[in-house]
């Protein structure tokens, strides 16, 4: 019964460091989509961790809303942004192709 008990310990102090870790990484990435991402696993890992508190209602909803409906829509949010290598053409001016003479 006592390794069972530093076992779950164990677990749970890993668990509470992957999430400060990824916590981290998810606020330090320059790239959104690792960003995004991060806060995917982020927020499963939560709901482990809610798991572990035995409330496993409000794990069930972290699961649903913050990392799987969060995480569809800043996916999606991400797929509409423009590229930024892609050059900026005012949409006033016509490209040299399309100039009327």
């Amino acid at each position: 019964m006592e390794a069972l008990t530093q076992l779950q310990l164990a677990f749970d102090a890993v668990l509470g460091l992957a999430l400060l870790w990824l916590a981290w990484q998810t606020l330090a990435s320059p790239e959104l989509f690792r960003a995004i991402v991060l806060f995917i696993a982020f927020g499963l890992l939560m709901a482990l961790a809610w798991v572990r508190l035995e409330a496993p209602d409000v794990a069930l909803a972290e699961a649903a809303i913050g990392a799987g409906l969060t995480g569809a829509l800043l996916l999606t949010a991400l797929s509409r942004l423009e590229p930024k290598n892609k050059s900026k053409i005012p949409h006033s001016k016509k490209p040299e192709s399309e100039v009327d003479e």
